[in-house]
């Protein structure tokens, strides 16, 4: 995969950059998720400085249609491949991903010395179901931008 395909999405508060390692697929998802996201609210973490924030999404789970635990499990998985100043986008239709996922990353920054995690988008959108849904679809939709960050 080539760096030209990595993409730049430029909204206030902040920018995001999808990483070339991404899939064409996951680019698509993520680039529709984050334009209705930045579309129908720029809610942030309050305790955050978002003004001059460059997300380097690093890897995508799309976890429409898990129960919980799963958002939270894929999460914990997929951070294992998220370097330091990297970040995971993960989207979830499950109402307890957001209490899961909020905990853990409040958790993570006041157990790991190391390597914290910076929860910089906690947001929920509402998506209008399709007229002609053949597939299973969902109205509500939690987004998490989860960095991981040096303690120092």
């Amino acid at each position: 995969m080539s760096a030209d395909r990595q993409s730049i999405i430029v909204r206030a508060p902040y920018a995001i950059s999808l990483s070339a390692t991404l899939s064409d697929a996951e680019q698509q998802q993520a680039k529709h998720l984050l334009n209705l996201l930045l579309a129908e609210n720029t809610n942030t973490n309050s305790d955050i400085d978002t003004r001059h924030l460059t997300l380097n999404i690093k890897r995508f789970i799309d976890g429409h249609g898990l129960a919980c635990p799963m958002p939270l499990l894929k999460t914990k998985v997929a951070l294992r491949d998220v370097a330091i100043g990297e970040s995971l986008y993960v989207v979830a239709t499950d109402a307890n991903s957001q209490a899961d996922i909020t905990a853990f990353c409040r958790q993570n920054q006041q157990t790991n010395t190391a390597n914290r995690l910076l929860l910089a988008v906690n947001s929920v959108t509402k998506q209008q179901p399709a007229a002609s849904s053949s597939s299973q679809r969902f109205d509500t939709i939690y987004h998490f931008i989860i960095t991981k960050t040096d303690s120092n």
